[in-house]
């Protein structure tokens, strides 16, 4: 069966010594593996890795066997021409981190048109601006709407969030709670969105801090969740 959707690159590894083994969240199958043959050995290798760049988004066309865990490309061509994701070293550590993020949580072998377009709006935003040093801890506040565990905001005034219940409440009960001036970072990071707000300014040290908090919250409601291994990475960049 052909089918033609959009897709954007999730993860990448090597298979043998020059094939490719691509994870993409699509737009009308959910997550799906696809080999990519000579990737190394054609004329047009630089080009094909071109295609392939974490986040990229494509639109392709394959020969869709539902029996088989990997699919195979018949055609391909690029959605959107990033012009700043790949090249800027911010830009570019952030879309490593995340991408191994978005990895390790989605896993729907089903399509969800709510997360795609998200995800591709976020990105699309994210390449174009320059003023977006606090994407990454809004985009992982934002995207656990589509998860299911986005945080319950009734009661923002009081004084701890409970990580594990995922909502505000008066008093500790809970190890793993958010209280003082962690809780006034957190809440600087809530209900923004991208296209209407202009991001706060958020110094390296309190990045930090939220992103630790943010990264307990996944671990708390995402079973086998696990620190992505670019975290160190991204934490050298942002020392700067």
């Amino acid at each position: 069966m052909i089918v033609s959707t959009s897709a954007i690159i999730l993860s990448k590894v090597r298979y043998q010594d020059n094939d490719l083994i691509v994870k993409c969240l699509t737009r009308d199958l959910g997550v799906i593996s696809y080999m990519v043959k000579n990737i190394s050995t054609s004329k047009n290798s630089k080009n094909k890795f071109a295609f392939f760049q974490l986040l990229n988004i494509l639109d392709l066309e394959s020969n869709y066997n539902p029996n088989r865990s990997i699919q195979y490309i018949k055609d391909l061509k690029i959605r959107y021409n990033f012009t700043s994701l790949h090249t800027n070293i911010y830009k570019s550590s952030v879309v490593m981190f995340l991408s191994e993020i978005l990895s390790n949580i989605i896993h729907n072998e089903s399509k969800d048109l709510e997360l795609f377009d998200f995800i591709e709006e976020s990105f699309i935003w994210y390449d174009k601006s320059e003023d977006s040093s606090s994407f990454y801890l809004i985009f992982l506040m934002k995207i656990t709407h589509y998860l299911g565990f986005y945080p319950d905001c009734t009661n923002m005034s009081y004084n701890y969030f409970n990580l594990e219940e995922g909502l505000f409440e008066t008093s500790k009960n809970s190890k793993y709670v958010i209280q003082g001036d962690s809780l006034v970072l957190f809440k600087t990071i809530l209900g923004i969105k991208f296209d209407s707000n202009k991001l706060p300014f958020i110094d390296k040290i309190n990045k930090k801090d939220i992103l630790k908090n943010i990264l307990i919250y996944f671990k708390l409601h995402v079973d086998g969740f696990k620190d992505p291994k670019s975290l160190i990475v991204l934490n050298q960049i942002f020392a700067d």
